[in-house]
C-alpha cells in the first residue's frame, strides 16, 4: 500500500478524548480500532468497525476524511495527520468476506426496504440483525445504488458492492432486481401483504435542470446519467462540464479516461464545491479549471457563458456583457439532483417539502404511519457515511414500531454530539 498501515497506528496518540471520533459522523472507534491492529486483533476490530458501520469498506475509500477523522486528528495541527482512511480500509477489505453477522431468531415479522444504496443496505442489516425477515427492493439489477451507479470504478471497484451483496445473502435478506415500487408493486400492496413497517431509502436520481436554452440538444447530458454506464456514451474528443460538485469532478475524471481529450469543468463560484483533495485529482488527470462563469445558454456549438462580476465578499453582483462561447463535443450537467415522486403520487399520505424529499419527524417516520425514510431522499444529496448514521437511527425506531414500543429519543453519544437524525 501506499501507506504503511502500520507505522501509521504507531503514531497514535491514543488521545483520552479523541478529536478523530468526534469528527466521523457515524462515531467510529477510531483509538479502539489502532489499537487492536496493533494488538494483532485484526478479526476483532474488523467486526467492531462492521457493528458500527456496515459500509465501513466503501467509507474507508469514499468519504470526507480530511473534513472529518482526518481533519479532526490532532496532529493535523502539525499538517501530518494519521491515514485513518488507510488503516481503516486495510482492516475492514481484510474482515468483510469473513464477516459474521449475528442475527437474533426470526421473530415472525417482515420488514420491506424500498432502494438498496446506503441507507437501504443499512436498514436491512440491521433490521435482519433484530430477527427481521426482511425483502430489500431494488429498482436496477444490482444493488449499491450511488455506490454502484453513482461513484466511479477508480473511486470505488464495483466487486466492493458485490461482496456486500452476498454478505446480504448469507443473513438472509430477500434481494428483489429490477422491481421499481410503484408502477407496478405499490406500498399499499406490501402492508397487504403482510409487511409490518416500509422503509424508503430511493436516494435522489432525478437531475437538475439549468432551465436555460439547448439542454435538450443531443450532445447535452446529466451527470447522474452519464455515471450510470459512461461506457453507453460516444462523448467526443471536447467536453465541457457545468458545475464543480464531486460529481462534476466524477464526470471529468471518468470522461478523461473514456476517450475524451480536453475536458473543462466550469462554475459560477471563485471555487469549487468539491472537496479539495478531489479537485487536485481532476487538474492531475487533465482537466482545466474555470471559475467565475454563469451558463447563459447552449447551442450547437457549445456552451455559451458571461463572466461573473464580484464584490469583495466574493458575492456575484452582476455579469460582464460579453458572451464567451465555448466548443465542446458534449456539454455535462452536473448542478446536482433530486428525488422522483413515482412512490409519493402512487401512496396515499405521503407527502414531501417543495424540493420533493420526503417529510420526516425526528425518528424518522413519514406522514404515514409505518412508513420510514432516510438518507438522500430525506436529507437531499449528502455523504454515504451521513446515510449510515441516520439509516441506523431509524432502523432503531422501525424496530420500537413494529414491536409496538414507543418510539425512543437517541441520547447524545459519550463525546457529547448528537447522532444524525431526520
Amino acid at each position: 500500500m501506499a501507506v504503511h498501515v502500520i507505522d501509521e497506528a504507531n503514531r497514535c496518540l491514543q488521545c483520552k478524548k479523541p478529536l478523530c471520533r468526534i469528527g466521523c459522523p457515524v462515531n467510529t472507534p477510531i483509538p479502539q480500532m489502532i489499537k487492536m491492529l496493533l494488538d494483532s486483533q485484526i478479526s476483532a476490530a474488523g467486526q467492531m468497525l462492521f457493528e458500527n458501520n456496515p459500509l465501513s469498506l466503501v467509507c474507508s475509500m469514499v468519504c470526507n476524511h480530511d473534513k472529518q477523522c482526518e481533519g479532526h486528528c490532532v496532529l493535523q495541527r502539525k499538517n501530518n495527520p494519521i491515514h485513518i482512511s488507510s488503516i481503516e480500509n486495510y482492516i475492514s477489505n481484510s474482515y468483510l468476506d469473513s464477516a459474521e453477522i449475528e442475527c437474533a431468531p426470526d421473530n415472525g415479522m417482515m420488514a420491506a426496504v424500498i432502494g438498496a444504496g446506503p441507507a437501504g443496505i443499512t436498514v436491512a442489516i440491521e433490521l435482519r440483525k433484530r430477527g427481521y425477515e426482511v425483502t430489500l427492493f431494488e429498482s436496477n439489477d444490482r444493488i449499491g445504488g450511488i455506490m454502484r451507479y453513482g461513484i466511479p470504478e477508480f473511486r470505488l471497484p464495483k466487486t466492493i458492492i458485490d461482496r456486500l451483496a452476498r454478505k446480504l445473502r448469507q443473513t438472509g435478506v430477500h434481494l428483489r432486481p429490477n422491481v421499481v415500487i410503484g408502477p407496478s408493486i405499490t406500498i399499499d400492496d406490501m402492508f397487504r401483504d403482510g409487511y409490518k413497517s416500509v422503509f424508503i431509502g430511493t436516494g435522489v436520481w432525478r437531475p437538475k435542470k439549468l432551465g436555460i436554452p439547448g439542454e435538450s440538444l443531443g450532445n447535452v447530458h446529466f451527470a447522474i446519467d452519464y455515471l450510470k454506464n459512461p461506457e453507453s456514451y460516444r462523448l467526443g474528443e471536447t467536453v465541457v462540464v457545468i458545475g464543480m460538485e464531486n460529481s462534476a469532478i466524477d464526470v471529468a475524471r471518468t470522461a478523461l479516461r473514456n476517450r475524451s481529450r480536453n475536458v473543462t469543468i466550469v462554475t459560477h463560484s471563485k471555487k469549487g464545491q468539491a472537496r479539495e483533495t478531489e479537485l487536485e485529482y481532476a487538474k492531475i488527470d487533465g482537466a482545466e479549471l474555470v471559475y467565475g462563469m454563469s451558463i447563459g445558454e447552449i447551442n450547437k456549438t457549445g456552451p455559451l457563458f458571461y463572466k461573473n462580476i464580484f464584490d469583495e465578499n466574493d458575492k456575484v453582483v452582476g455579469k460582464e456583457k460579453e458572451p464567451i462561447q465555448m466548443s465542446a463535443d458534449s456539454v455535462i450537467v452536473a448542478i446536482s439532483q433530486g428525488p422522483m415522486n413515482r412512490l409519493i403520487s402512487t401512496t396515499g399520505g405521503l407527502y414531501a417539502n417543495d424540493k420533493g424529499l420526503l417529510i420526516t419527524n425526528e425518528f424518522g417516520e413519514t406522514t404515514r404511519k409505518g412508513i420510514f425514510a432516510s438518507g438522500d431522499v430525506v436529507h437531499g444529496s449528502r455523504t454515504i457515511v451521513e446515510a449510515v448514521n441516520s439509516s441506523k437511527v431509524v432502523a432503531h425506531q422501525m424496530d420500537r414500531f413494529m414491536r409496538g414500543l414507543p418510539f425512543e429519543v437517541v441520547a447524545q453519544d459519550s463525546h457529547e454530539r448528537e447522532p444524525l437524525i431526520p
